[in-house]
C-alpha cells in the first residue's frame, strides 16, 4: 500500500446545512473548511469532503455482503486498528444508531476487516473499515 497517497475529495448530497454541520464535527469529531449557506467542507481524517445542499430525497439499494444488507450507495475510511477501535468506542458512548454494528467480516479469509456503517441527518451512509494487514485491501 502506497503510505505517499494524497488526499481524496467527495461531494455528496444533504438535505439540512445545520443538522450536517453538527453531526459531522460532533459525533464524528471532524473539523469544518470553507463553507456557504449551500455546502460546507470537512477534514474527513485528512481527506477534503463537501456536503452540499439538495431538494428531495434519492432511494439508497442494499446488496447482501457477508449476511448483512449493505447500502450500495456509501462513502467511508480505511482507518488503522487503534483509530477503527476509538471511533466504534466514540459512537456507541454517543448512542449513534448503526446500520451495521461494529464486527470483523470474513473472519480467518482473504480480505478479513472490521467494519460499522451509520446514517448522516440527510440519509448518507458511511463505512468505517480497518485491516490488520493493509496488503489484504485490494487482494481479490
Amino acid at each position: 500500500m502506497n503510505k505517499s497517497i494524497r488526499p481524496f475529495h467527495l461531494a455528496f448530497p444533504v438535505s439540512d446545512i445545520g443538522k450536517t454541520k453538527k453531526w459531522y464535527t460532533k459525533i464524528l469529531g471532524c473539523s469544518i473548511g470553507r463553507e456557504s449557506e449551500k455546502w460546507i467542507d470537512f477534514n474527513f481524517f485528512g481527506h477534503q469532503i463537501s456536503a452540499h445542499l439538495i431538494r428531495g430525497e434519492d432511494a439508497v439499494s442494499n446488496n447482501p455482503v457477508d449476511g448483512k444488507q449493505i447500502p450500495v450507495r456509501h462513502f467511508g475510511i480505511i482507518l488503522e486498528p487503534k483509530e477503527w477501535e476509538t471511533l466504534a468506542d466514540r459512537l456507541n458512548n454517543l448512542k449513534v444508531e448503526f446500520k451495521v454494528e461494529p464486527y470483523t467480516r470474513f473472519k480467518g479469509q482473504k480480505g478479513e476487516q472490521s467494519t460499522m456503517f451509520v446514517i448522516d441527518p440527510s440519509g448518507n451512509y458511511l463505512e468505517f473499515k480497518s485491516f490488520k494487514n493493509d496488503e489484504m485491501i485490494f487482494a481479490s
